[in-house]
């Protein structure tokens, strides 16, 4: 028996091309690499100075997601409604990509989506597998077993010419969960309550394993949500390790394994969990059973408390004031009962088909309040799909909100979808600091439920009542 090794150990170990010295980085193989529109012209650019071909196309795959507006889009005119310089990176994509053989999902195919949404969903995303992307929510996939993270415009350039990356070895935080998440508590509660007690600097220097039975009772939509702010903890990547549920959510999907190929990819996938007697460099450990729906009232995501709970003191930290000058909230009182200018429910967090059904689960039988915009934006063309054969589109429009097409939207205040100054959003997404919605907009992120419950209050407002009707 050789040493006990962590989930992030193994798949570490089993990527080396040539090992870490105290003068180099380690050379780490990558099996894919995700790419968009936003990060990639400099890149391709790089090639093309070089003479150099991608190095393994067949391990790339490309979508829109940033510059893609989410109003209906069928060509190039409907495009430059969001810009020219939105439709210019999506013709260069589309070039990038046909002139070195990668496969596009692009704004007229059915899978096109937000890249961590639809590596995912096709079951490009595996577990065991290294995984980066020009984004920094690559962290996504690690709900999978995966060891994902986002990289560099720079290093998107050396992926494509080499397939390797340089990297300097991580060490190991474990996030231990213990009980169950109540009603109206979704992991977006979860993932901000771990922030809130490590702080958006707790993970620096760490891959985060989440372990325990909060973690284990997750359904894989829900896991993506915990990975995909591991970024935010300032974690190099977070890592779930792959269960039943992990297995049972990639069989049959296009790019999975098949036939012998998934007993073979199986036996592999079962031996990636931690071992035993492996040691952390770090424990932390919550009880999700304590929790109640999580609010941010600052402009970064440790700054977040219980919906109910009152918005501690600044104790005389003048960036901690700064930030509550800027949201303009008091000290002392619950973020209850703000008034809500707009929501938004989407983004690479929160824009799965289970957290659509959360949202239209609150909005179901009431309607969005007079002054309140909400947009409800997919992950994906396939998620669209899915929740209108279901008839979530018909419970957003009726309840008043906007049903829109797949792409990044409101998260990064892109192609209009944006927060007028000094308005207040309640937003699903993952980042809140001054201006990431809009010039002068003020962002308090929550989950879909607790988003859902403030666009029909008109203000900040726990989803739980909205739950518990008979």
């Amino acid at each position: 028996m050789g040493t006990p090794k962590t989930l992030f150990e193994k798949v570490w170990d089993q990527h080396i091309v040539a090992k870490e010295t105290a003068d180099t980085p380690a050379v780490l193989y990558v099996d894919l690499h995700l790419i968009h529109e936003v990060t990639t012209p400099q890149a391709f650019d790089l090639l093309r100075n070089k003479g150099l071909p991608v190095r393994r196309p067949d391990l790339t795959l490309a979508t829109m997601d940033h510059s893609t507006p989410t109003t209906p889009v069928s060509n190039f005119k409907d495009l430059l409604v969001a810009g020219e310089g939105a439709a210019a990176q999506v013709r260069q994509m589309e070039q990038n990509c046909n002139d070195f053989g990668i496969e596009l999902h692009g704004f007229d195919s059915p899978r096109r989506g937000i890249v961590h949404v639809i590596g995912p969903e096709l079951g490009a995303t595996q577990p065991g597998k290294t995984i980066v992307c020009g984004d920094s929510h690559t962290s996504t996939h690690g709900a999978f077993g995966a060891l994902a993270f986002g990289i560099g415009t720079t290093e998107v350039g050396h992926v494509l010419a080499t397939q390797c990356l340089l990297q300097r070895k991580p060490k190991t935080l474990a996030v231990e969960v213990a009980g169950r998440l109540g009603n109206g508590v979704g992991a977006k509660d979860l993932i901000l309550a771990v922030i809130g007690q490590i702080g958006v600097d707790g993970g620096t220097g760490h891959v985060v394993e989440y372990r325990g039975t909060a973690i284990g009772s997750l359904s894989m939509d829900a896991r993506m949500t915990v990975c995909n702010m591991s970024i935010e903890a300032g974690a190099r990547a977070g890592m779930i390790a792959p269960d039943d549920t992990t297995f049972d959510y990639l069989q049959g999907r296009p790019y999975a394994p098949s036939g012998s190929d998934w007993d073979a990819a199986l036996a592999r996938w079962r031996k990636l969990p931690t071992d035993q007697e492996a040691a952390f460099d770090r424990t932390v450990s919550l009880s999700a059973s304590d929790l109640e729906p999580m609010v941010t009232f600052g402009t970064n995501p440790g700054m977040v408390v219980g919906i109910n709970d009152p918005i501690p003191d600044d104790h005389g930290d003048p960036s901690f004031r700064k930030a509550l000058e800027y949201m303009r909230v008091p000290t002392g009182k619950p973020l209850t009962g703000t008034g809500v200018d707009v929501v938004f429910v989407g983004s690479c967090t929160n824009s799965r088909l289970s957290d659509l059904q959360q949202a239209a689960e609150v909005l179901r039988g009431n309607k969005v309040a007079e002054g309140v915009r909400m947009l409800v934006v997919p992950g994906s063309q396939q998620i669209k799909q899915a929740a209108e054969e279901i008839g979530l589109d018909k419970v957003f429009i009726e309840a008043g909100a906007e049903w829109r097409e797949s792409g990044c939207s409101m998260c990064i205040g892109m192609n209009g979808d944006t927060v007028g100054k000094g308005q207040l959003s309640v937003s699903t997404s993952n980042r809140n600091f001054e201006g990431r919605q809009g010039v002068g907009a003020r962002t308090v992120l929550a989950s879909p439920m607790t988003a859902a419950a403030s666009a029909v209050a008109g203000s900040i407002a726990d989803p739980r009542p909205y739950l518990d009707r008979s």
